[in-house]
C-alpha cells in the first residue's frame, strides 16, 4: 500500500511559497527551493494572485470517506477474533464472503470481496490457509508403505 501523504506538509510548502511570491521571488527560484515542477510553481502562483494565501490551502481531504471508521475497524476485528463459529458459521475457518457477511449484520454496509480483503489488510491481517490433512490420516500406515510397497510397485531403468 503507498504511503499516506502529509497533507499538512504538503500545505506549509505551499504557504512558504506565497511568502516568497509576496517578497517577489521568480517562480523559477521558489520551484527549485522547494524542488517542484515550474509548472506546479505557476498553478501556485495563478492561486495566490487570485485568491492569496487563502488560494493556496488545502482542500480538505482527499478521496471518498471510509465507510467504516477507526471505532467500527475495532469492532471488525473484535468480531474477527471471536471466530466464524461466534457468528454462526459451522467450521472454523473465516472466508472473505464470512467477513462481508460479518460486516453487514454489524453496520448493514455491504463490502465487495476485493474491498473486504482490502479491509482486512489495513487492520494487518493475512490470508491464512488451513492445513488440509484428512483425519483418517494414518502416518505409520503411510512409512510402512513407502518402506515396503513403494521398492516393490516403482519403476526403475532396467525394467
Amino acid at each position: 500500500m503507498r504511503a499516506r501523504r502529509d497533507f499538512k506538509a504538503l500545505e506549509a510548502r505551499r504557504m512558504q511559497a506565497a511568502r516568497w511570491f509576496a517578497r517577489s521571488h521568480r517562480q523559477a527560484e521558489v520551484a527549485r527551493r522547494l524542488r517542484v515542477s515550474r509548472q506546479t510553481v505557476s498553478r501556485w502562483y495563478h492561486a495566490w494572485r487570485r485568491r492569496g494565501a487563502a488560494g493556496l490551502r488545502r482542500a480538505g481531504r482527499a478521496g471518498r470517506k471510509p465507510r467504516l471508521d477507526a471505532a467500527a475497524l475495532k469492532r471488525v476485528e473484535a468480531a474477527l477474533l471471536q471466530g466464524p463459529t461466534a457468528w454462526g458459521f459451522a467450521t472454523h475457518l473465516w472466508t472473505l464472503k464470512r467477513i462481508a457477511a460479518v460486516i453487514w449484520q454489524l453496520f448493514h454496509v455491504r463490502y465487495s470481496l476485493p474491498q473486504t480483503w482490502r479491509l482486512l489488510h489495513q487492520l494487518g491481517w493475512s490470508r491464512q490457509r488451513p492445513a488440509r490433512r484428512a483425519k483418517e490420516r494414518d502416518d505409520a500406515a503411510i512409512a510402512r508403505w513407502v518402506r515396503v510397497t513403494w521398492p516393490r510397485v516403482k519403476k526403475t531403468p532396467n525394467g
